[in-house]
Order: structure tokens, then sequence, then C-alpha cells
């Protein structure tokens, strides 16, 4: 009796062991600050490019963040907390917790080809994002600081076979990140095949939405030290808005457009010079002559361990619009700035 009741408790015991599997906890993140310096203009009277983050002269902070993520065997979820004024602005510091939550999900494997996720993550589209250490130059495209930052909603993800991967999403419209009060939502695709990805995006464009968005992301590695990015993308929307936030106007549509190409060369293992080159600008069916950028960046990357150390020189040049001022304090199409930008990522 006594080795059948041993036996029938190590029965048990594999059972549970086998069905209650260790789940995994990781923690990662990184912290990035930096120094900017305007070449063309007096770092005292507010300039800045325009485009998202690193908008500051002299010493300045950009975000600290720290991601949770518990896997087991099926499900999981994952927490991005973040800090500091990058971390704001991708938050727009007034959803969920004063700009503290970047994502907040769970997901699902249902299978190894299909995933469910369920709750807020980083967007889709464009070629940049949020977390500096996974970008290559410091500062952000037109392209990136023009599209949404975020997702709130439920997304399935398919491997439909080893080359192909489908993405459909819906969600609350344009980085609404916690509660949609408009009774309205957005609908997201991606469809990728070996590294190139097309990506959708529509809602109704009402209510400061984005309308409709289709965006182009890849790249190739043209040699084993040259990887040339590339990103393309075209939105319009039907609606026209006041400075509260009011339609005046659904006769026409508008949006931008651009373009931008990343070519980086790995000089080292632990050097890497990179360009970012970009054409941005805005269309509507009575605009003429409507504004647009070619903002070029070149940036040197030097690795340390888990400190990336970025200098970079960035040009944007307005075709007729003057946005800036120049240091005899004119207005001026053109501005240039020198950063330079450390990250440490664990």
């Amino acid at each position: 009796m006594k080795k059948l009741f041993t036996l029938s408790a190590l029965l048990l015991a594999s059972v549970v062991f086998a069905q209650d599997e260790p789940k995994k906890l990781s923690i990662s993140g990184s912290v990035d600050t930096y120094y900017q310096t305007y070449l063309t203009a007096p770092d005292n009277e507010g300039v800045s490019f325009g485009t998202a983050f690193a908008g500051q002269s002299g010493f300045a902070l950009g975000m600290g963040n720290v991601i949770f993520a518990y896997e087991g065997k099926k499900a999981g979820a994952v927490l991005d907390l973040v800090v500091g004024p990058r971390g704001a602005g991708a938050t727009f510091s007034n959803d969920i917790v004063d700009g503290i939550v970047n994502q907040a999900y769970v997901y699902w494997n249902v299978s190894d080809k299909t995933t469910l996720t369920f709750g807020r993550w980083n967007t889709f589209l464009g070629y940049e994002v949020i977390a500096p250490a996974a970008n290559f130059n410091y500062s952000t495209s037109y392209l990136f600081s023009s599209g949404p930052f975020s997702h709130m909603g439920l997304k399935a993800d398919f491997a439909l076979s080893d080359d192909f991967s489908l993405m459909l999403a819906v969600t609350n419209p344009w980085d609404t990140n916690d509660t949609s009060f408009t009774g309205q939502y957005a609908l997201g695709a991606q469809l990728g095949y070996k590294g190139q990805f097309l990506n959708f995006y529509y809602d109704s464009g009402a209510y400061q939405g984005l309308g409709f968005e289709v965006d182009y992301t890849g790249g190739f590695d043209l040699t084993d030290s040259f990887f040339l990015g590339i990103n393309a993308a075209y939105q319009t929307t039907s609606y026209v808005f006041d400075d509260a936030g009011d339609v005046i106007s659904d006769d026409f549509k508008n949006g931008f457009y651009g373009a931008a190409l990343y070519p980086q060369f790995a000089a080292t293992e632990s050097l890497s010079v990179g360009l970012r080159g970009e054409y941005f600008g805005y269309h509507a069916e009575d605009g003429d002559d409507l504004p647009s950028v070619f903002a070029t960046t070149l940036t040197a990357s030097y690795t340390l361990e888990n400190l990336i150390l970025k200098p970079e020189v960035r040009l944007d040049s307005w075709s007729n619009n003057m946005p800036y001022i120049n240091n005899d304090m004119e207005a001026s199409k053109n501005l240039a700035a020198f950063t330079l930008a450390a990250i440490y990522s664990f």
C-alpha cells in the first residue's frame, strides 16, 4: 500500500510539474540623455525642429523606461513604464497615469502561428520607434512625428508562412490611449514579406482623428556592412479643425506625405555611421504651394558594452515656410543643430 501511495504521489507530482512549468519574468529598459546646440540659431530662444522629442537646447533628459515582461507557455503580459520628457511626449502626458504607461498589454499564443494581443502597444506604422535605443538616429523624422505613437485595442498576428505575416487590428482612434468617448474605432492592418512591411490605418477622421494612412517600412542588406532602410507614407483626412478641436470643414481632403532613406555603414563592430535623408510635405485639394521640408541627419553610433554614444548633425530646410529664426533673430527656412546623445540599455 505504501509503495502504491508513493508511486501515485510521484505520478501526481510529475503531472503537476508538467502542467505548471515555471514562467519567465524579464526586466529590460533604457535611459537616455543628450546635449544639443543650434548652429544657425540662438540656444535660448525656444527654437526646435518641430519633430517629436529632443526639442531642447543645452543639457536635457530624454527618458527612462522599464519593461516588465511575464511569459507563460501560452500567454503573457508586458508593462512598459516611462518617465521624462520623451516619455511624456510619447504618451501626451495626460492619459492613463500622467504619461507613465507607454505600453500595457496581455497576449495569448493561440497556436504556433496565431497570437492575440489585447491592450495598448506602440504603433506598427513607420520606421522609427519611441525608445531611442532601437533607432539609429537620435532625433526623429517628420513621418514618425506625424503618425500615431500607440494604439489601444485588440490585434491578431498571423504567421502565414516562413516569409509572409499578417496583422489585423481594431483599436480606439488615433492616439486615444485610454477610453474612447467618441464611440468610434479604427482599423489597422500589416502585411509583411521578408522584412518588408506594408501598413494600413483608418479611422473616420473626425474628432481630430488621423483619417487614412498607408505606410511602407523596410530595408535591405546591400553588403555585410551596408544597410539601407526605407520608409514612405501617405496620409489623408476630410476634416479640418480649429484651435478648440471643433470641425470647421469637411469639404476637401488634406494630409501629409513623405519618404526617408536610412543608409547605414558598419565601420567596425563598435562604430557605425548613418544618414537619414527625408522629404516631407503637406497636401490639400484646394491648397497651392503648400510647405515641404528636406531634412538631413548624419549620425555616428559608438557602442561600449551597453552604452551607446551618438554624435549627430542635423539640417532642416523648408520650401516656402519660415518656421525658424537665425542668429540675427530673423525668420529663416533653415535650422541646423549638433547633438550628442548617450543611451544605456539593460
